[in-house]
């Protein structure tokens, strides 16, 4: 028996999938780029249903955010189990911009799933996407590109191994280069099967020239051959297709010998006449098999990633999450991030006034060092976000409220803040870095509600004080800027809802929120209930 799973299985701003099978149970690792806490952890019983489980680096030490880049941070980790033990390896990037990549690899293990983990082990730079291949003989080896920013050179210069000691945490022998090629190749992942050395390669970049690569070797160091059938799976020469960028793969088998892979792909809507992925890069599953001459294919017979997959049907006692957070425990719940830094109790609180989330405003929201602001992931373009503030910010540089983010060049803010004639009600933008603020003449004396509908590409903002008459603040708002593929830089995360106070005076202005909400748009839950029925 059988059941089909609708893809994206994790919607919203999930890319760069890590899987692994131990036992009956399946992990996912994903990256978290500038977010906190690091590589957030799934886990699921039959490949449908999936469940937050914490993340994997909780520390400063392990995750050294403080001043990175926006899309800088956390790039495509890799799990894997080996000896009893979990296995975690992963790049920081501190320089996105110009001919460099200033980054380290690290390598993180747990006994279980759940941590604690290790304190890293630092395995050098040089290159990004490392992964781990543990092989037959006992050696492991990390594999990653190599980047080279001379003048006139391919800046992805190809894919590297070296062996690993794992007892001592530090990398062993030479650099070995295993495989260079024309097109753009990263994201290397190597798998042994029937004597064969198998490396699954992203090819083309991230964006709608993704796809993914096959090569196979008898040694582990080549010479490695391509598959001449080209790409297992790539979105890049169909643009009908709901799941657009396909690529940046990883493996797994069911006890029952069935095999999937996990990619990463962009779900577009059109806005302004161009394609604009809100959501960021999400997390898609595939089923596959080995072909009689030893080459990876799709199931359904081509190279284009399904909407609908089959899989083995497992019962599964995954709860789903709540949509509505009325902020009743000690600690924010896994579906909360913060920016570049832990949620610690100088700036974030659910004790100091019970029942309500406390954040202390710091910086500005364009700040890489003491951002105020927790947000959740948003996994679809029809929603509606609510929340309410209680704050009395007494200066022009006072305000609390409700985001929406993309980075800290391109977010949208409603909420209340300080002005000559008293707490007034405002609306601020920030475009590719272009910042325009509107106060209103609307006084505010108390808690506030404030509402964030989204519908395709559109926003539109709205406050009330009773929950029952809204009044709509601004015009509506063009959200596909909060999208990978906007703006002047790089962009490799995806759009949050959230809160965030800011103080550029003392630091330490209370901002209140009794709750915080995301409910599905009409048409969502139309759709929602539609599946439910199948």
């Amino acid at each position: 028996m059988s059941v089909f799973v609708r893809n994206p299985i994790l919607p919203g701003f999930h890319p760069d999938p890590s899987i692994l099978r131990v036992g009956e149970d399946y992990y996912l690792a994903n990256s978290t780029f500038e977010w906190y806490p690091g590589i957030r952890l799934h886990h699921s019983r039959n490949l449908r249903d999936w469940r937050p489980i914490g993340h994997a680096l909780t520390s400063l030490e392990a995750l050294p955010l403080r001043g990175v880049p926006d899309s800088g941070g956390v790039w495509a980790p890799s799990l894997s189990h080996h000896a009893g033990r979990f296995w975690l390896v992963y790049a920081v990037v501190y320089t996105t911009t110009g001919p460099f990549k200033d980054l380290d690899i690290f390598l993180v293990h747990a006994d279980s799933i759940a941590g604690p983990w290790s304190e890293p082990a630092y395995l050098g730079g040089g290159g990004f996407d490392p992964s781990l291949f543990h092989d037959e003989d006992g050696r492991s080896w990390l594999v990653n590109i190599t980047w080279d920013a001379r003048p006139g050179r391919s800046p992805f210069a190809g894919i590297v191994l070296q062996e690993v000691d794992l007892g001592r945490g530090c990398l062993v022998g030479s650099q070995r280069k295993i495989l260079a090629h024309d097109e753009l190749v990263e994201g290397p992942n190597l798998y042994r099967r029937d004597g064969w050395y198998y490396l699954m390669l992203a090819e083309g970049g991230t964006g709608w020239n993704h796809g993914i690569l096959m090569a196979r070797s008898r040694t582990i160091d080549g010479p490695y051959e391509l598959d001449p059938a080209g790409s297992l799976i790539t979105s890049r020469d169909n643009p009908g297709l709901t799941l657009q960028k396909a690529g940046h793969c990883e493996i797994v088998q069911t006890p029952t010998g069935e095999w999937y892979l996990v990619h990463l792909a962009s779900r577009p809507i059109l806005a302004r006449g161009e394609r604009r992925s809100i959501l960021g890069r999400e997390t898609c599953l595939q089923r596959v098999h080995w072909t009689s001459s030893g080459w990876l294919r799709l199931a359904n017979g081509t190279h284009w990633p399904d909407d609908l997959v089959e899989v083995p049907h497992v019962e599964s006692s995954e709860a789903s999450e709540s949509e509505r957070d009325e902020f009743e425990g000690s600690v924010l719940s896994a579906d909360w991030s913060s920016l570049r830094q832990p949620m610690t109790a100088d700036w974030v609180s659910l004790t100091e006034r019970p029942g309500w989330l406390r954040l202390r405003g710091r910086q500005s929201l364009r700040s890489r060092f003491r951002l105020s602001l927790v947000a959740q992931r948003l996994t679809s373009t029809r929603i509606v976000v609510t929340t309410s503030v209680e704050c009395s910010p007494s200066y022009p540089g006072q305000k609390a409220g409700l985001v929406f983010w993309y980075d800290t060049s391109t977010h949208f803010f409603l909420g209340v803040t300080g002005s000559e004639s008293g707490p007034r009600v405002v609306l601020a933008r920030s475009d590719d870095g272009r910042y325009t603020e509107d106060v209103t003449d609307i006084a505010v004396d108390g808690p506030l509600l404030l509402r964030g509908s989204l519908d395709g590409h559109r926003l539109q903002f709205a406050v009330s004080t009773d929950g029952e008459k809204w009044q709509d603040i601004g015009a509506t708002l063009d959200a596909s800027v909060l999208s990978d593929d906007y703006g002047s830089l790089l962009r490799f995360t995806g759009a949050f809802g959230g809160l965030a106070a800011v103080d550029s005076y003392a630091a330490c202005l209370p901002a209140d929120f009794a709750f915080f909400s995301i409910t599905a748009g009409p048409d969502q839950a139309v759709r929602a209930e539609g599946e439910a029925k199948l």
